[in-house]
């Protein structure tokens, strides 16, 4: 998709008064968190706020700190200092990644990982919110309230038609797709996804976001990505990491317009 850049000349002011983000009530609270890597300073005592039910999208240009933001929330990394709350009372820097996935905290890396020879509602199955230990996962048999739960995703990711086609034959959009649905079989309460659209037809791009706005109505959901036009469409807070720290958040008009960020990330 193109990169639609408007109205990028003078001093950028929000088109709307920007809510204040309460803490209290967050679903994620990044606390002042710096990592450095061999003398590189990956995050440099970054703070941010995403609100429960909210959709927060992340830009920044590479090195901006973005994985490593996710790596710290998903126990991936742990920072040399500060907090990472999560729901307004856990400490996510003192758990371990399984543990954190246990929480609620589901993440969807850039390239797709499905089970290829395993059809669309197998893949679910696999991914569904149930005992781990090997043998029930191996023997359990489908329960009611499961199959249910599994119709659900589908009809929010757009594969139902597909449930009974081997994954591996679906097209990279809809394995992205189902890939989130696998996701949401786990029921997370915050869902962090990296770079969705990256290779999609336009098409795939739209259904992508109607895809995102049907997730978000029910849960929290920080999107990280390149394409604004993508970005635009999603019609929500945007946040511009850079050097590891915040470098601007608000509107995409506010942020495309923030002199800053169009000498850092946007160019002109």
């Amino acid at each position: 998709m193109k990169n639609a850049l408007s109205n990028r000349g003078g001093p950028a002011v929000p088109s709307r008064k920007e809510k204040q983000p309460n803490t209290h009530s967050s679903i994620l609270y990044l606390d002042g968190v710096s990592v450095t890597f061999d003398g590189f300073k990956a995050l440099s005592e970054l703070s941010l706020v995403v609100e429960k039910g909210e959709m927060r999208a992340v830009i920044g240009p590479n090195g901006a700190g973005k994985t490593t933001m996710m790596d710290v929330v998903s126990g991936r990394t742990r920072p040399d200092q500060g907090r990472a709350i999560f729901n307004g009372t856990i400490d996510l820097t003192k758990l371990d990644e399984a543990s954190i996935a246990e929480l609620g905290i589901g993440r969807k890396f850039q390239k797709p990982t499905v089970f290829e020879n395993q059809t669309v509602y197998q893949n679910l199955q696999l991914a569904l919110k149930a005992d781990r230990k090997v043998f029930p996962t191996l023997f359990r048999r489908p329960m009611p309230e499961h199959n249910q739960r599994l119709q659900e995703v589908l009809e929010v990711i757009a594969l139902d038609d597909h449930r009974d086609l081997q994954a591996g034959s679906l097209s990279h959009g809809q394995k992205q797709w189902l890939e989130i649905g696998m996701l949401l079989a786990q029921d997370p309460e915050l869902l962090m996804i990296d770079e969705p659209v990256a290779g999609m037809t336009d098409l795939e791009t739209e259904q992508t976001v109607e895809l995102l706005r049907r997730i978000s109505s029910n849960r929290s959901v920080l999107v990280v990505e390149h394409d604004m036009e993508f970005v635009r469409a999603l019609d929500t807070k945007v946040t511009v990491l850079h050097e590891g720290a915040v470098l601007a958040e608000g509107s995409i008009d506010f942020v495309q317009n923030n002199e800053r960020v169009i000498e850092v990330y946007l160019g002109r």
